[in-house]
């Protein structure tokens, strides 16, 4: 090793390499090659100092080898930037590259380089140099590309196509430019050079255009001298403005042919501009060249006749129309070469081919009023293109000419072949044969089509489209919507006043009465849903058209209810209750039954006393709460599906409280098989929507199902209820200290146990943690399953929960107000109701599906009356969160949740309903820290697609991943407090 002398010395040398760049040689002085790249990069930032350079040693020379990308590189060698005392001696290799890459800086910052188009190709772009000669670096960058090349480093010429491709993906205003000139051009252009260069240029914006017209290639459609042709076309480039088609230029060019050339074959208008003559011919032929360089089998000529030159086919039958339309067209646009196509073209070529069934009977008439969903609809066969319409023996007929494009009542259609031959062969197989019934009809006017059976199982089915006669068009208006329905007069016998909207409601429940067709009545809690039900059995009592008792089913905890309402607004009705151990059986029953205008009953007892109502037959059959038969395959749901009934009606505030298949069970109840088999629903509806929520198809299923179903809700203008405010609101507790330890033990069990269990465990032992987790939050005694009415158990100051519970009835109780407080747990009730009782002194009912019916009817009647002593109602969710009317109550509080907004929803409407005078507020309690404050953020945050067909349940959470579930579950401590 050399002593020191105050500097250390390099040696460096560079060549051109493909696939990396300039690659360095380095030799030090002193033998220290490994130092190399931090002393030559140690002050160029943009290699942040030389990290990014790869570097490897040539251990046969002793030499570093530092391999620099293009881009860098020319930054690197156009302004050194080595370490300071660094003596550098540049080989005479590199020092051409330091002067190459100093005028590549120039070249690029002047923007003097633009597409190679000898070495442009799909796979890959070329750029070259394009200096102005006056330019002094023009002849500097030929000498220096002469000597790189007679050195052997000829490959530095694509140094500049590096260098702009390093450009347009690392530079985001180059790669703006780039994109907006490939937008400007397309992409296919800049792929697909033109035939000519300058023409190529022109069309990507990187060279201008003087000529002072543009020219395209025009298809013209057949007319009443000529059928299809192609025909150049040319346009003023300053004014713009129509295209005008040349025409033939006949025996003489008219002296536009240049001298020793063939003559053109069109020419100019005779009135275009002076200035555009001089450049026509050229432009002619050049424009020629690109058409037969993309198409070179659309040639005519070539013989003695044409001089043995070529020319581009302008003749065309319709099939080569067709073909240019299709795909030769493409190929033009491709290759630079502008095209004109017919207007009609973009629409015509989606068109498919459509199956129309038009409805030819009376049905719908007003002397016909009578039909069901199963009556079989005559009609006729049509086709359809667009807005063209063909009858049967039309299409038979056109198919046999096999064309593909044609011109039917003045519009051009394209009829696709394979399309025509399966039509045909379906409608010869099935035409005379294929019956819809009514419900076909709806699915098909409804949804917009309807499958017909599939040709092959490889194959898409077959679909049809249905025309409606004016009769039943009318009718479907009036089911979408019901402001068209004729009004029907309030039952003489009914007690009380319908408001407008319930008169309407009573008026849609009639008219789908008259056709035998079932309805959802799927109202907001609140708006009368019974008054409605109510009112319309009395309109059938009145009109005469009874055929036999009518049978209500209903949540055992509302029986009491609908007496009550029965008695108040229909005190002539005759009822008959099917209730109780001492009920009737057997024919005692149905002597009951035939003697009583409406018999009702429970749907426990629904499976139970099968036999005995399904050997009544009813008139009308009516669920109150119809979310109960949500589940297809209980018995109580088979069961009450099988009773026969004139009519359906479905009561429910919430049609679907987590599965679409929930809808579809009551739609099989009010109509059955409307919306299919359970399996067909799944598959081409339930699936799609809740797998990808396929905003088409929600919107499909809205209008299918809307027909059927009548929904208002209370803040809609068209009610006008005037109801009071519903105010909601969050309250967040933290949890105890022995709460929180409790919590955190929990959630560390069971993350240790997914880890090895299956599937099915997992998710058992998911909703396990789910139910224990929230029950820690309540109260650690409900955990611990505590008696609820042991003397000093259950102490408040172990929940805050609990404790500000306590706080907010004293509140409510000091301001003469009363609240409904609802929970999950029954021991959590009981305990709620003892801790109550002892801190306010007040009696406090609690409902569940423990109480026997008279005692519920009791504990509801003393809670409304507010001249009795009172404040909270402790209810469990499922016994008192449907059917309650409790509007002496204004606060309602949530004390644990359900964590599904319309099962919540329903709960609160028991106090936010018609005949409620004050602002409710409505309290929903979240610990802070736990799984409760996620959830509710998440609910929150949410677009349910129950907004728009289907909600969600808790069973979501089982098929979080096992990290999501630890961030869900676990306890944030900076939440705990003592």
């Amino acid at each position: 090793m050399r002593g020191y002398t105050g500097a250390e010395t390099l040696y460096v040398d560079g060549y051109w390499k493909d696939g990396e760049g300039i690659v360095l040689s380095v030799r030090h002085a002193a033998g220290l090659s490994q130092r190399s790249r931090s002393l030559l990069f140690a002050w160029h930032a943009p290699s942040w100092y030389g990290t990014e350079i790869e570097e490897r040693l040539d251990e046969r020379t002793g030499q570093m080898e530092l391999s620099v990308p293009a881009l860098l590189a020319m930054d690197y060698l156009a302004q050194p930037a080595p370490v300071s005392l660094l003596e550098v001696e540049w080989g005479e290799r590199a020092r051409r590259l330091m002067d190459y890459a100093a005028l590549l800086r120039t070249v690029l910052l002047r923007g003097w380089f633009i597409p190679d188009w000898s070495r442009w190709t799909e796979q890959e772009r070329a750029w070259r140099l394009d200096i102005p000669t006056l330019e002094p670096e023009a002849e500097a960058i030929v000498r220096l590309e002469a000597e790189l090349a007679e050195a052997g480093d000829g490959g530095a010429r694509r140094w500049l196509t590096q260098l702009v491709e390093s450009l347009i993906e690392n530079d985001a205003t180059v790669a703006q430019a780039w994109q907006e000139t490939a937008r400007g051009a397309g992409e296919s252009v800049l792929a697909q050079k033109a035939a000519d260069e300058d023409d190529w240029l022109v069309a990507i914006g990187l060279k201008r255009d003087d000529v002072p017209f543009r020219m395209a290639l025009q298809l013209m459609e057949p007319d009443g001298e000529a059928g299809w042709r192609l025909r150049p076309a040319v346009q003023d480039r300053a004014l713009g403005g129509g295209w005008r088609a040349l025409r033939p230029a006949g025996p003489s060019a008219g002296g536009e042919a240049e001298e020793g050339l063939p003559p053109l074959r069109f020419r100019l208008p005779d009135d275009a501009p002076a200035d555009w003559r001089p450049h026509f011919a050229s432009r002619m032929r050049r424009e020629e060249a690109k058409w037969l360089a993309a198409l070179p089998d659309w040639t005519d000529g070539g013989d003695a006749e044409s001089g043995g030159l070529a020319y581009m086919r302008t003749e065309l039958t319709d099939g080569e129309a067709f073909q240019f339309l299709e795909q030769a067209s493409g190929k033009l646009l491709a290759a630079g070469a502008p095209v004109l196509l017919p207007g009609w073209w973009e629409n015509v070529r989606n068109r498919r081919l459509r199956l129309r069934a038009k409805v030819k009977s009376s049905i719908g008439a007003p002397d016909q009023s009578t039909f069901g969903l199963q009556q079989i609809i005559d009609f006729d066969w049509k086709l359809a293109v667009g807005g063209v319409s063909m009858s049967e023996a039309e299409f038979m007929r056109l198919a046999e000419e096999n064309r593909r494009l044609m011109q039917v009542g003045g519009e051009w259609v394209h009829l696709d072949p394979d399309d025509v031959d399966r039509i045909r062969r379906w409608l010869k197989k099935n035409g005379g044969k294929q019956g819809f019934t009514m419900r076909d009809v709806l699915e098909m006017h409804l949804r917009g089509s309807a499958e017909l059976e599939a040709e092959q199982e490889d194959r898409e089915a077959l679909e049809a489209e249905v025309e409606l006669n004016e009769h039943l068009a009318a009718w479907i208006g009036k089911l979408s919507e019901t402001s068209e329905l004729p009004v029907i007069e309030k039952p003489a016998d009914f007690r009380g006043e319908l408001r407008p909207y319930q008169l309407q409601g009573v008026s849609w429940l009639a008219f789908l009465r008259q056709f035998g067709i079932g309805a959802c009545l799927a109202d907001d809690m609140g708006l009368g849903k019974t008054v409605q039900f109510t009112a319309y059995l009395q309109y059938v009592l009145e009109k005469g058209n009874r055929l036999g008792p009518s049978l209500l089913i209903c949540p055992t905890s509302v029986i009491g209810n609908w007496e009550k309402e029965l008695e108040k607004f229909a005190p002539s009705l005759r009822i008959h209750v099917h209730y109780g151990p001492k009920r009737f059986k057997g024919e005692a029953f149905a002597e009951a039954a035939q003697d009583a205008d409406l018999v009702i009953t429970s749907y426990a007892l629904a499976p139970l006393d099968e036999e005995d109502i399904g050997a009544v037959p009813w008139d009308v059959v009516c669920l109150d709460e119809a979310q109960n038969i949500k589940n297809y395959y209980t018995k109580q749901s088979m069961a009450i599906r099988a009773f026969p009934a004139r009519h359906r009606i479905a009561l429910t505030g919430t049609p679907m409280e987590n599965r679409l298949t929930e809808l579809w069970s009551i739609y099989d109840f009010i109509n059955p098989g409307y919306l299919g088999s359970l399996g067909e629903f799944r598959r081409a509806v339930v699936q799609p929507i809740e797998r990808e929520r396929d905003e088409a198809l929600i919107a499909e299923l809205q209008r299918w199902v809307k027909p059927f179903m009548l929904r208002r809700v209370k803040k809609d203008p068209s009610i006008q209820l005037s109801l009071p405010e519903k105010n909601e609101m969050q309250t967040y507790l933290s949890l105890t200290v022995e709460q929180g330890a409790i919590y955190e033990n929990m959630v560390s069990d069971l993350l240790g146990q997914l880890e090895s269990v299956g599937a099915m465990q997992r998710r058992g032992l998911i909703l396990s943690a789910l139910t224990r987790l929230k029950q820690v939050c309540d109260h650690p005694s409900l955990l611990l399953k505590e008696d609820p009415q042991a003397p000093g158990a259950w102490d408040p100051e172990r929940s805050n929960k609990v404790l500000r519970l306590l706080e907010m009835v004293e509140e409510i109780a000091a301001e003469g107000e009363r609240c409904l407080i609802f929970t999950q747990y029954v021991d959590m009730g009981l305990a709620l109701q003892r801790l109550i009782n002892e801190r306010i002194g007040l009696p406090t009912p609690y409902l569940h599906g423990g109480v026997p019916k008279a005692a519920r009817d009791a504990m509801i009647q003393s809670f409304q009356n507010e001249q009795e002593p009172g404040c909270a109602f402790v209810l469990s969710l499922k016994a008192g969160g449907t059917g309650l009317n409790l509007t002496a109550a204004n606060h309602v509080i949530h004390f644990d949740r359900w964590w599904n907004p319309a099962v919540e929803n329903q709960a609160t409407d028991r106090a936010f309903r018609i005949g409620q005078k004050r602002s409710v507020q409505v309290h929903k309690y979240v610990t802070l820290g736990t799984l409760e404050e996620r959830i509710d953020d998440m609910i929150s945050r949410k677009q349910l697609l129950n907004d728009q067909v289907v909600g969600q349940s808790e069973n979501w959470i089982t098929e979080l991943s096992t990290d999501e579930l630890r961030d869900l579950f676990s306890l944030r401590k900076q939440r705990l407090k003592g």
